[in-house]
């Protein structure tokens, strides 16, 4: 997808590329033509169609089911990031995903103390995918492991909290002069809302909105640099808000990117709701200062 998280693209595009592994990158807007049309775009070669819905930062939703029955024609596996819905708003095999991969560390382990990733899989390809991770020499330490099955207890409870705030400020910031639109898959006006709407169950605390054009870099930073709950940070998930400018344009081969506005990224922590529209309401008073 060409919306994948960064880190992701560097790796198709470094160390797979250096092992002779080929990438291409697709627009990942359904009303775009992708979803069963993915199969044009395969190759005999062809082994893997990786997905991540919703984007890291741009938040298009992806026609999971349709993408999959594509990609099995074609004889390929279909492998997901799941982390924002940290594998309890959407069900991956239940849309006939392969493989499917977390960020433990964000929703799982929820409290931003531990890195931890997780691979859950069929039984078909338990034994290959067992078998990879030990030969890559993969493991996560015990510390993390405890640390992730505590945030698995308190999980469900967490991301209700999550989804709620994030909502509230969503719908929030919807109404703001300064705001050209809001990146929120639950919200009705974010592209691939109606199939986020029949294949998620729930969504979580991580969105962005695309400020309007003509805010210097300079009134932007005033606005960051100011804020009292949401301090920047990219390891999104636990607790704490955060809030971060983000570059989708600047990511992106396949696909253009629509918006031309500064974008933030933000994620709505465990925090009081109005404390945290607070203190964004008084950033937005820094940028239209700044």
């Amino acid at each position: 997808s060409d919306s994948v998280y960064h880190p992701t693209r560097k790796l198709s595009d470094g160390m797979l590329k250096g092992f002779g592994v080929e990438t291409t990158y697709f627009d990942p807007m359904p009303e775009h033509g992708i979803g069963g049309a993915i199969g044009e775009l395969m190759r005999p070669e062809t082994k893997v169609v990786f997905v991540e819905t919703p984007g890291s930062l741009s938040f298009e939703v992806q026609d999971i089911p349709a993408i999959a029955k594509a990609a099995h024609a074609g004889g390929a596996t279909v492998i997901m990031d799941n982390t924002w819905s940290a594998g309890l708003y959407f069900n991956a095999f239940e849309h006939d995903v392969d493989i499917s991969i977390q960020a433990a560390t964000k929703y799982i382990v929820g409290h931003a103390d531990a890195m931890l990733g997780l691979v859950a899989t069929t039984g078909a390809l338990y034994e290959k995918v067992k078998m990879s991770a030990v030969a890559m020499g993969a493991c996560a330490g015990p510390d993390d492991c405890y640390l992730g099955l505590r945030g698995l207890r308190s999980l469900s409870a967490r991301l209700a909290r999550h989804q709620e705030t994030a909502l509230k400020i969503a719908h929030w910031l919807e109404q703001r002069p300064e705001v050209d639109c809001v990146l929120h898959p639950a919200l009705p006006s974010c592209p691939g809302h109606a199939v986020w709407k029949r294949d998620f169950t729930g969504s979580c605390g991580l969105f962005s909105v695309v400020l309007k054009e003509g805010y210097p870099k300079t009134a932007v930073s005033a606005m960051l640099d100011g804020m009292k709950l949401f301090p920047m940070g990219y390891s999104w998930g636990g607790f704490e808000s955060l809030i971060l400018p983000v570059y989708p344009a600047m990511a992106r081969t396949a696909s253009k990117w629509p918006h031309s506005g500064p974008c933030l990224r933000i994620h709505a922590g465990l925090e009081d709701a109005g404390d945290l529209i607070g203190d964004l309401e008084q950033g937005l008073k820094r940028l239209g200062n700044g």
